[in-house]
């Protein structure tokens, strides 16, 4: 198999994407040393899926794989949103449940955009702890948020699978790619962010992670492997697939709990069972941890500045 420079797939940034259907520009790329003339494209795409356009255009020169540079950036801030700045935890306001079924009115789900400001959310956790199916029906249930999947955007990218990847790459050439693709992502604003189960490995990582929520969803191995047994998951592929697996969440444990949020997922939780879990202790985290213009605010109300609104 032909080996992929997996280095040289840059994602930086340069073009907004705004409102739903906006230009991604991005650049096909021959490999440096490889004759070919640089193609620049802008593709007109939904802000949904603008970073999964990128597969079917890839361009190829003496049978190398050209580099693909998107261009990527940030969703703006909606000065409107400042309307609501005072919407509270629904979980914490009597008058946000029903009288009579005793349920919330709204789902706290749509609350959370709101109060986050923009911040986009991360999910951190081992390979096949549900990482992409709930981050897809969190992004779905707030409404104002996108959902993108790490692993996918690099299999677009490449035109390869992952167990593709790291056969011909191997691991750290994947976690290198991986970390590119992270550094592009963060960029936005706005989204729900599925990343692999190896991406808290790298301790630069931490610094893109950390420009969102990160939540840890912590599953039982023996669930885990409930679940993804008999898959071409390439770290699994050994004699003893569940040994190697608890291997793995003991190296990670410790990087996995530096995430801002963790949630214990049990083998009768489905994904919106999940999802109003995460959704809670969301509210509850920024509750605990204001903005710094928030507690600005609290204190000069709290001295009796009455210009303060």
């Amino acid at each position: 198999m032909q080996s992929l420079n997996l280095a040289l797939i840059a994602l930086t940034s340069a073009v907004y994407m705004l409102h739903m259907h906006q230009t991604l520009a991005f650049t096909l790329q021959p490999t440096p040393g490889v004759a070919g003339r640089v193609q620049h494209v802008n593709v007109g795409v939904n802000k949904a899926t603008f970073l999964t356009t990128v597969s079917n255009y890839q361009l190829k020169r003496h049978n190398k794989v050209a580099s693909v540079l998107l261009w990527a950036g940030g969703f703006e801030y909606n000065e409107e949103d400042a309307q609501y700045d005072d919407i509270e935890n629904p979980f914490k306001k009597d008058d946000s449940y029903d009288g009579d079924t005793g349920e919330l009115k709204v789902d706290p789900a749509r609350l959370l955009g709101p109060r986050l400001k923009g911040s986009s959310l991360y999910l951190v956790g081992m390979m096949g702890s549900g990482k992409s199916s709930v981050g897809n029906v969190l992004a779905k249930r707030m409404g104002s948020y996108n959902f993108l999947d790490t692993d996918t955007i690099i299999e677009n990218a490449t035109g390869m699978s992952i167990p593709a990847i790291f056969e011909a790459e191997g691991e750290e050439g994947f976690r290198d790619v991986e970390a590119q693709v992270l550094d592009s992502v963060q960029a936005y604003v706005r989204c729900v962010v599925s990343t692999g189960g190896g991406i808290v490995c790298r301790q630069m990582n931490w610094s893109k992670l950390q420009t969102g929520i990160v939540a840890w969803l912590n599953v039982e191995p023996e669930v885990i492997m409930s679940r993804i047994e008999g898959t071409d998951r390439p770290l699994l592929q050994t004699e003893d697939p569940l040994a190697t697996l608890k291997g793995l969440l003991e190296e990670r444990t410790s990087k996995y709990g530096q995430a801002d949020v963790e949630i214990k997922v049990t083998a009768d939780m489905d994904e919106n069972a999940v999802v109003d879990a995460l959704v809670k202790e969301i509210h509850e985290f920024i509750d605990n941890n204001p903005p710094a213009w928030k507690q600005a605010k609290e204190k000069a109300q709290s001295e009796g500045l009455d210009w303060v609104k």
